[in-house]
């Protein structure tokens, strides 16, 4: 079986949901599951800000959805208010990866890891929460990891920022629910982004294996369905968290990973 044969069925999305009139805020939104999430949104009616380090390819996707982009380094653009007025939705989704034992794993890289997965969520939090309670409606969706559920040796940055990340979603869960707003995290195992691929190739030559053995002997060992999610699958669950149908699901983990947290 090869990678390219990894992928899941093709489906319809999921009818009925209806974000006509809300505005939402997705970062990381360039590619992957935040440009999935990104198109669905849209395809919902919500009008999207996307948000993204890479500012090129984030004007293409914002103009494919009638959105609007905007290029920021979220571990280190933190004046980030003007971008949340009137924000409905914030997709938490910006992440990046580095491998390392802890006593090698560089300072620098380890803060901004945090700063980008943990630090900035807290602060855009912090600046769409007022408004979601002001208008009494809000969805916030975190996306989390299987690790944020569970580790892994030699990810030590990615792991505890997907821990917090967790916490803070409960927290914002347990202070927003009585004001209308939700706040969730979806936690998948290995989605088909460049993010994973890009651990694919250096999987496969630190190994020395082809990057077909790397999916198939490395990311695929504990979920019992073997293949890659497809960043689609994730941006479904997460409009779904928006729908109407959703609004009692509040500080929550929902787990997308095949089962490989039910051993």
């Amino acid at each position: 079986m090869t990678v390219t044969e990894l992928h899941a069925p093709a489906t319809a999305a999921a009818s009925g949901v209806d974000l006509s009139g809300r505005r939402a805020l997705v970062t990381g939104a360039a590619s992957g599951i935040g440009a999935a999430c990104a198109h669905r949104l849209a395809g919902a009616g919500a009008k999207v800000i996307v948000l993204d380090i890479n500012g090129e390819v984030a004007r293409e996707v914002a103009a494919d959805i009638g959105g609007h982009a905007i290029q920021a380094d979220l571990a280190n653009d933190h004046d980030l208010g003007e971008l949340t007025a009137g924000i409905d939705i914030l997709v938490n989704n910006a992440g990046l990866q580095h491998v390392a034992p802890v006593e090698d794993f560089p300072p620098e890289r380890f803060a901004q890891i945090l700063a980008v997965m943990l630090h900035a969520p807290f602060l855009l939090l912090r600046s769409t929460l007022p408004g979601m309670y002001e208008r009494g409606w809000g969805r916030v969706v975190n996306i989390s990891s299987v690790h944020g559920l569970r580790a892994s040796p030699y990810k030590a940055a990615y792991v505890a920022a997907k821990h917090g990340l967790e916490g803070l979603s409960k927290v914002v869960a347990l202070e927003g629910g009585p004001k209308g707003v939700t706040s969730n995290c979806i936690c998948p195992a290995y989605v088909r982004t460049p993010l994973v691929e890009g651990q694919i190739a250096d999987q496969a030559r630190r190994h020395g294996i082809d990057e077909d053995q790397v999916v198939s002997q490395v990311m695929l060992t504990e979920p019992a369905i073997k293949r890659l999610i497809e960043p689609e699958e994730i941006a479904e669950l997460a409009t779904y968290l928006c729908s109407p149908e959703a609004s009692f699901i509040n500080g929550t983990s929902l787990i997308v990973d095949g089962g490989w947290t039910a051993r």
